[in-house]
């Protein structure tokens, strides 16, 4: 890179600061991930069908995507806490919108826009990279990391139970409210962080290509991250629909539920994420994909099963978070000078995956249902664990390096 980090002095982090980054990834994230619960519900109010209803959430990804890609390599040139403060506007405009959508087609740019403008979890990650002290820099890390998960899981089941009871417009319209206290402790409670990139936008931008040419592992970790979050977009995004078939007959609000079942996953990755310290992170991560291809085998011998569905949830959120957390603290470690540029490379992929694999499920959805679902998940995460055993390290000292 022809750009040099220019080091400045930056406050220590302390722990209600952690907490309060935390909290806000979660909420933040948690925007994602409210309409997944709340497709039936959407389809029946503008009167279509559960495929053109999956577009809602397929678009939230694609959103939050392209606001990866263009807004958060900013973080390394700009003001952190600023740049936040400006994108808070955009996000609570978004949720109002959403709120007050008159037709589907306002509510999908709406999504669009929802998805663009709550990337701030992703600038709250690596800057506490930066604002931790080395020696506890993983565990902070860590810390926050536990608040996205959290924030992706129980976004569901809090929309399935608001949903429920209120409707959908009623979720979109507290969540505007959840932004603007986020906000106002943010601007309170998180100190400034001086930009380490000295350059213009344009050179900014493509210093992502030249990462993902000289960075071979960022791109396996970018292959990796895709086909996983493509199989966990694929399953969360018509499990509402299953749900609803008369086999469970179901409301929202069960869908929602299963978010509390997939915390036990995040804890689970949480405890593989300590042990790949101790072991080498290759075999950790050859076992978590392998667990979210068990998973679609379980979610395919359980249309008809309450428990193997929660069974397969376990399965598919420790594999599909086990593998994320295990990608960040690899690209992390690679260049902490350009650590929101290399998480835009893996996160744009990421999410670019999901919602693929939110598209592909709507149309199988629409064809072959569940079966159809669980067939694409096979495939896409037996392709995932394949990329990865072809790039097992050559027969040597294994260190943390090999991923």
């Amino acid at each position: 890179m022809n750009n040099t980090a220019v080091k400045h002095a930056h406050p220590k982090l302390t722990t209600v600061t952690l907490w309060v980054m935390t909290v806000a990834t979660g909420l933040i994230v948690a925007n994602l991930y409210y309409n997944q619960p709340l497709l039936a519900q959407i389809a029946t109010t503008f009167h279509i069908s559960e495929d053109k209803a999956q577009l809602v959430s397929m678009l939230t990804q694609m959103g939050y995507a392209t606001g990866m890609l263009l807004i958060v390599p900013l973080a390394d040139m700009k003001k952190r806490k600023k740049l936040m403060m400006v994108d808070f506007i955009f996000i609570v405009m978004s949720l109002l919108l959403a709120a007050f959508s008159p037709t589907i087609s306002v509510l999908m740019a709406a999504s669009f826009m929802i998805g663009a403008s709550s990337t701030i979890p992703q600038m709250l990650v690596p800057m506490t990279a930066h604002l931790a002290e080395p020696h506890e820099r993983g565990k902070k890390v860590g810390v926050v990391m536990s608040g996205l998960l959290i924030g992706i899981l129980l976004s569901r089941t809090i929309s399935g139970f608001i949903g429920f009871h209120f409707g959908w417009r009623g979720m979109f319209l507290i969540a505007a409210g959840l932004m603007l206290v986020i906000w106002a402790l943010l601007y309170f409670m998180l100190p400034e962080v001086e930009p380490q990139y000295k350059g213009n936008y344009s050179t900014l931008m493509r210093s992502l290509v030249t990462l993902i040419k000289e960075e071979p592992k960022l791109r396996l970790a970018a292959v990796r991250g895709a086909l996983c979050f493509a199989c966990f977009g694929a399953f969360w995004t018509t499990l509402t629909f299953l749900l609803k078939q008369p086999q469970f007959n179901g409301s929202s609000q069960m869908a929602g539920m299963f978010g509390l079942v997939g915390v036990f996953g995040a804890l689970g990755a949480s405890a593989m994420g300590r042990i790949s310290d101790k072991m080498n992170p290759h075999h950790v991560i050859t076992v978590a994909v392998s667990l979210v291809v068990l998973s679609f085998i379980v979610f395919g011998l359980s249309s008809h099963s309450f428990i193997g569905l929660v069974i397969g949830v376990i399965l598919l959120d420790m594999g599909v978070q086990s593998t994320h957390i295990s990608n960040q603290i690899m690209i992390f470690s690679l260049r902490p000078e350009a650590r929101n540029r290399l998480n835009t490379v893996y996160m744009v992929s990421y999410f670019l995956g999901g919602a693929f694999g939110t598209y592909v499920a709507s149309l199988l959805w629409n064809d072959y249902q569940w079966t159809g679902v669980c067939v694409m998940g096979g495939v896409f995460s037996i392709a995932a664990l394949l990329a990865h055993i072809a790039s097992a390290p050559s027969k040597s000292p294994p260190g943390r390096g090999d991923f």
